[in-house]
Formats: C-alpha cells, structure tokens, sequence
C-alpha cells in the first residue's frame, strides 16, 4: 500500500490547488518542492515592509467567478488595478492600447479620429493577412505604434524578430477606443493583502509540504510513496528529454534597494526601444499603493530590471516558444505521458504553455473534480 493519495510535485499555484481539492475531500497528501519555499513563481517575500515578486510581478485578474470565490477562501485582495506604461526613449505612452496612447501619438481626441489613423496605417502597409506578429501588429495599431511600443520590446521579450514571431501572441494586448488604460478589464483583480506567499500557505494548511527536495534525484522512491503522482514541472524533464528539450525563455531580474521613496511612480514601466537592454521595470511597493500591510507609508522602495534571456538546461524556464517545432515537440512528449497510468501533468511546465494564474486555478480545480 502507498503512504499517499496523492504526491504533488511543486508547491506552485497548480499544485498548491490541487492539493487543497484533494485534502478538502480526505485524501493524504503529501507536496514536495525542489526550492527552499513554496508558492512557486508567484513567491513573495517581505522585505522593509514590501512584498516583493521575486519571480517577476503577478497581478490577479479574473472573470470567473468561481475562481475569485476559491481564492477568497485564502486571502483578502486590495484593489489594486494594472495599468502599466511605456517608455519609448524617454517619451511616456499608456498602456495597454488606448485613447490615452492615441492622443499621445497622434493628437487625435475622438474614437473616430483613431480608428481613421490606424485604417489609414493599415491601408498604406498594404497587409491584408496577417501572416506574423509584425504584420498583426501594424493591422491592429498601425505602423507608429507597432514601431515606438511593441517592436523593440518584443523582440527583447522573445530574442526573435518580430516577422519571425506568430501572429497569435499579440492578439492577447488588449485595444480600446476608449480612455481606459486598466489592462486586463476584469470583473475581479488586485493583490493578495499578504502577499502571495501567505495565500499558497493558507492553501497548503494541514497539508504535509517537504520543500528543497528534487523529485528527479529520487525519483523511484517519491514513485512509491503515492497512489498518483500530480506532476507540475517541465514535462520533458519527467521524460529525461528523451525527444530532446522544449524550449524556454528565461528572465533575469536584478533587484535594488534604493533610499528615495518613490523611484517611477508607477508598479510596471516597459521599456520598448531596442537600446534599453531591459524589457521593464518593477517598482514593488505601488502594488500595495505605497503601503505597508499595517497601512503605513513606505520609506524607501525596491525596483526589479526584467532581462529576457535564451534558456538552458539549468535554467528556470518562464515562458514557452511559441514555434511550430515546439509545438510539435510538445505533442510527442503529451503522447508518451499520456501512457502514464499514475501521472497526471498539469501547470505551467508541465503543460507547456502560458497560464494566467485564474486559468491555473481553474485548470488544478477541474482535474481535481475529475480525478476525485
């Protein structure tokens, strides 16, 4: 007989949720961790009173509201709302993609006169299907915006030109014709009051969690243990990438303690020239506006410099390649793990694709519901 129910590898969002699906219905469960903490990369850690991402920022945003309601059952939420700005070569744009960004471009004040300038934008480029991301781009906003806000930062983003890149990938920035620069237009968003780090650990609670222990280095042991395995990382690692690797982009942050109280006056600024070798920068205490989380004023702040980078073996992997040769990569290795009777993939990694942290909860919720 095994110890465990269930064996959850990673304490990140999916596994943390899963986890709490299975304990809540009596399973046992037992969730390891190859880091020294959980919460995965939505880890927060509290420095001089602010929570800092380490793993890049994470704003919760969602739809769904049965999401929202499981969330709550964890933390409370502020009513913090992501409205992120751009710095092209010293000159400040909104973001995302809105009538403030328009007036600022072109000095156009009515819907009308932007939907005029992007056709006519459009008409001279002479696309009529879209073909990459260039030519989505310059159909959705024109040749100056394309050019000032999205080319140098996505080319930093993905380490490939845009004309290399599917159209797909920016067909997620949203495009209003309105003065509404609030990003993600959800019914339900902000930042846990305690940070991340606290909600996955009221999640986890009563749950047996071992952190800084890597499944691969006793890999036939942590078999055992369990009845099903929930497995969270890179599914071709689980595989000894026996097709060879799926690729990654990697980031780099390097974090500054500085003494002035307020660095940028705003939580996320991108960087979108090409020169500037970082794609942003994150000033942590504004997702808190500035507070502690005993409401106090905040001396002093910390800033994150966001460097994309190419992955290797070694390296944390971030974000999927979006190319034809890894989603056919991917394919051979879903066929081999869907031969696995005891595992089950799920997340991030271990589906290999971008996740929303709602779409991750959703995800973990609804195996949990099928498995159990």
């Amino acid at each position: 007989m095994a110890e465990y129910d269930y064996l959850v590898v990673g304490a990140g969002l999916y596994g943390a949720v899963f986890a709490r699906m299975a304990a809540d219905e009596g399973k046992k469960v037992l969730v390891i961790d190859k880091r020294d903490h959980i919460a995965g990369n939505i880890y927060t850690e509290n420095i001089k009173g602010i929570d800092v991402h380490v793993y890049g920022a994470h704003i919760f945003h969602t739809n769904n509201k049965k999401v929202w309601d499981f969330v709550n059952r964890f933390s409370g939420f502020n009513r913090f709302t992501n409205s992120p700005v751009a710095n092209y070569k010293g000159e400040i744009y909104s973001l995302p993609f809105n009538m403030y960004t328009f007036n600022k471009m072109w000095g156009v004040v009515t819907p009308k006169e932007a939907e005029k300038m992007i056709q006519k934008q459009r008409e001279e480029s002479g696309i009529k299907e879209p073909s990459n991301l260039e030519e989505q781009a310059i159909s959705l906003v024109g040749k100056d915006i394309y050019e000032k806000l999205v080319k140098g930062y996505t080319e930093k983003q993905w380490g490939r030109k845009c004309s290399q890149l599917p159209a797909f990938i920016i067909k997620r920035l949203p495009v209003r014709f309105t003065y509404d620069n609030n990003y993600f237009n959800a019914l339900f968003q902000g930042i846990p009051v305690a940070g991340y780090t606290e909600m996955v650990k009221n999640m986890l609670s009563g749950i047996e969690v071992r952190t800084g222990k890597d499944f691969f280095k006793s890999k036939e042991l942590y078999m055992s243990l369990a009845e099903k395995i929930i497995f969270t990382g890179p599914i071709d690692a689980y595989f000894d990438h026996c097709l060879g690797p799926l690729e990654y982009r990697s980031v780099r942050f390097e974090t500054e303690e500085l003494e002035t109280d307020n660095y940028q006056g705003n939580a996320a600024v991108n960087y979108t020239d090409a020169d500037t070798p970082y794609t942003r920068i994150i000033e942590h205490k504004w997702f808190t506006f500035g507070k502690d989380r005993e409401g106090k004023d905040i001396k002093g702040t910390i800033i994150s410099k966001e460097y994309s980078s190419e992955w290797t073996l070694g390296q944390e992997p971030y974000y999927p390649v979006n190319d034809e040769k890894n989603a056919d990569l991917y394919k051979a290795y879903r066929a081999l793990a869907d031969k696995e009777e005891k595992v089950i993939f799920g997340g991030r990694l271990g589906e290999y694709r971008y996740y929303d942290m709602d779409a991750v909860i959703e995800a973990a919720i609804n195996k949990a519901k099928e498995l159990l």
